[in-house]
């Protein structure tokens, strides 16, 4: 055990009187704090050898007394700091945290992953589901690395995060992935500044930067998306309902999967759609076109204003929708991709390839890119650049022939 206590005397802080304060010498993790014990003594009084009043001292009527209750007061910090030995939690705790334990003035500061238990509960309770599944994925995937041992944010310096680099890509993640994981710790870590659990001189994303890498293009062009358009498919076919859940995408400025599953009947107003984004809670309002209705018509059959316009979920519960959600999406990237297969398309089709080819088609007709954020429902035009970061090689070529020398 790393952590030691004593009883001192705090020579630095001597008072008017020339007496100084006694106090418990807390060393914990190689850095020293004090814990107060009320009680003043002069230098001359002090045993340092025995760490005790000395006997002689005519400060109080009963030195021997005063003697017992110091020893009281220490012998119950170490009750406290072998209790949390034997319960695992030592370790994980910093020198403040343990102090204010010992002190008993104030609950220690939650560890990574007690704070982070605590976020995906208040998500849960906020219906923000996804959310915390992310959260709960990523601290499953810390708790891996760290076979279960719990650690303080302090803990989490710029050398911890280059160990965990190296051990999550020598497990085969794309970078990527890494990428994703790494920045949901810097979202977790930035809420326990917010919440003054740590202090802002350990933060180590200032130092560490986090890894990516270009992604394969996930828009498809336009000849590829007018085959899926002009494809004829009965009810019954396999893939019907994948190309008008792609194409109804694609016409709703490329929603997302989640928030096509959670469109009522109720958010149809008129010729508009007017809901909520699930992951930010910001509010749209589009026109429906007629290609668009064609295909929402067929869907809104014997539906009432709180049934869901597409079949993807089917219970009530959120988590159990969420459940549904996730099944969903599976099925449906399996019919994307035979798809794909009868129309010739190479590129691999998937539920975000018509969010990304409805931004890439909205570049290449020469929409601003603030009007295409707002259409994707992007918080700032970062996120959208990230969605246009490959131009279309085509597009390359004639502005190459263009520039050619003659």
């Amino acid at each position: 055990m790393n952590t030691s206590i004593v009883i001192s005397l705090d020579t630095r802080r001597k008072k008017k009187d020339g007496a100084c304060p006694l106090v418990l010498r807390l060393t914990h993790h190689r850095k020293t704090t004090s814990i107060a014990l009320g009680y003043s003594v002069p230098v001359s009084e002090w045993d340092e050898k025995r760490r005790r009043i000395k006997p002689s001292s005519a400060i109080i009527d009963s030195v021997t007394r005063l003697n017992n209750l110091l020893e009281k007061k220490k012998s119950d910090a170490l009750g406290i700091i072998t209790k949390l030995e034997e319960e695992g939690k030592l370790s994980s705790l910093s020198t403040t945290d343990l102090r204010s334990l010992i002190d008993g003035q104030t609950e220690a500061h939650p560890t990574v992953f007690v704070f982070t238990e605590g976020l995906i509960e208040q998500l849960q309770k906020a219906r923000k589901i996804g959310n915390a599944r992310v959260y709960k994925n990523v601290l499953g995937a810390l708790k891996t690395y760290r076979k279960g041992k719990d650690l303080r944010f302090e803990e989490m310096t710029y050398r911890f995060l280059k160990d965990y680099e190296a051990y999550f890509l020598g497990k085969g993640f794309h970078v990527n992935g890494l990428s994703f994981n790494m920045r949901t710790l810097r979202s977790i870590y930035n809420k326990a500044l917010s919440e003054g659990v740590v202090e802002k001189s350990h933060y180590p994303f200032q130092q560490y930067k986090i890894k990516k890498e270009a992604t394969v293009k996930r828009a498809i062009d336009q000849e590829a998306l007018k085959r899926i358009v002009q494809i004829q498919l009965e009810p019954e076919h396999q893939c019907f309902h994948a190309r008008n859940f792609f194409l109804a995408s694609f016409m709703m400025y490329g929603m997302s999967f989640v928030d096509m599953a959670f469109l009522k009947q109720k958010d149809i107003v008129g010729d508009r759609i007017r809901y909520r984004r699930q992951k930010t809670g910001r509010l749209y309002d589009l026109k429906m076109t007629d290609n668009l209705k064609e295909i929402l018509v067929y869907y809104l059959k014997d539906k009432t204003e709180e049934d869901f316009i597409f079949p993807f979920i089917r219970r009530e519960h959120l988590f159990d929708q969420h459940k549904d959600l996730h099944q969903a999406r599976k099925m449906y990237n399996k019919a994307l991709k035979k798809l794909a297969d009868l129309c010739d398309i190479e590129e691999h089709v998937t539920s975000y390839v018509s969010r990304h080819s409805f931004a890439t088609h909205a570049m290449m007709n020469a929409v601003p890119l603030n009007v295409i954020s707002a259409m994707l429902g992007h918080n700032s035009l970062a996120t959208t650049e990230i969605y246009l970061k490959s131009l279309p090689l085509d597009v390359m070529d004639d502005y190459q022939a263009k520039l050619a020398i003659v």
